[in-house]
């Protein structure tokens, strides 16, 4: 069992930025996949970004490539979001995934199916 607890969401202008982090728990951190998913209002629940076990390889979806970046430290069993130039479309729940499998340790995976643990979310709110 792996619990994760994301931290860091609120209420921010556009174009600003925020950092949400995310603890794991357990000692096998450093073998996990890591994403990043969020939901808006009204709407289903999409992928944002995930990243593989030594932080090396990450993906991002199209609507945040550029403004967002996922990081690590395996020291701390803590995945980072750090989100720059954030608009009112960002807002949404983020919650935080980890993927055990080691078949995709190398290439994390875009696919929600795919995550075995999530956390409970934390709201961000992008508005004037």
């Amino acid at each position: 069992q792996v619990q994760l607890v994301e931290s860091g969401g609120g209420l921010v202008q556009p174009g600003g930025s925020l950092r949400l982090s995310c603890t794991a728990s357990g000692r096998l951190f450093n073998t996990y996949t890591m994403g990043w998913f969020r939901q808006a209002p009204g709407k289903e629940r999409e992928f944002v970004t995930s990243i593989n076990w030594s932080g090396g390889y990450t993906f991002y979806a199209n609507s945040v490539r550029g403004r967002f970046t996922i990081s690590r430290d395996n020291a701390k069993n803590t995945v980072y979001l750090l989100m720059n130039s954030l608009k009112p479309e960002d807002t949404a729940v983020y919650y935080c995934a980890a993927d055990l499998d080691p078949i995709r340790a190398t290439i994390p995976s875009s696919l929600q199916f795919e995550y075995d643990y999530w956390g409970q979310g934390t709201q961000v709110t992008v508005s004037s």
